[in-house]
């Protein structure tokens, strides 16, 4: 049976043109994907998506989710943090995520924080207040 689904992944990977939709881009690993970047040296990336979540002081590893579809960053918290809250004795009340998650406030009774950007008006105490929360410091 394995023997099949390999001969038949080899067929399909062999038999794609250009303009087909759901090309294989890899032999060993089938279900790898395009993640379009938009950045100048790199405008294409292969592979699939995962949501890490780690602790905030000693960024210990909580919870891994990867997603079969390039979906918008706010539509995997929900994954990601059921996932981290069942490896977890007490579910998450805080998550501090970068900006691409923008447009969430809330996910399971966890608050979602984003960096705000410092505005030129901002004297030094104000932006260090912004950023402290949203740091993260690895040693």
């Amino acid at each position: 049976m394995k023997l099949i689904k390999k001969i038949s992944c080899f067929i399909k990977g062999i038999s794609t043109t250009t303009k087909d939709k759901n090309k294989i881009y890899s032999l060993h690993e089938p279900d790898v994907y395009v993640i379009a970047k938009g950045k100048d040296h790199k405008q294409y990336e292969y592979g699939n998506k995962v949501s890490i979540v780690s602790t905030k002081d000693n960024n210990i590893i909580v919870g891994v989710v990867s997603h079969d579809k390039n979906i918008h960053d706010s539509k995997t918290l929900d994954a990601a943090i059921t996932h981290a809250n069942s490896n977890r004795t007490k579910p998450i009340q805080q998550a501090v995520c970068d900006r691409g998650y923008v447009g969430v406030k809330e996910v399971l009774g966890a608050m979602i924080i984003l960096p705000k950007k410092a505005l030129k008006r901002d004297n030094r105490y104000q932006r260090d207040k912004k950023r402290k929360l949203c740091k993260s410091e690895q040693p």
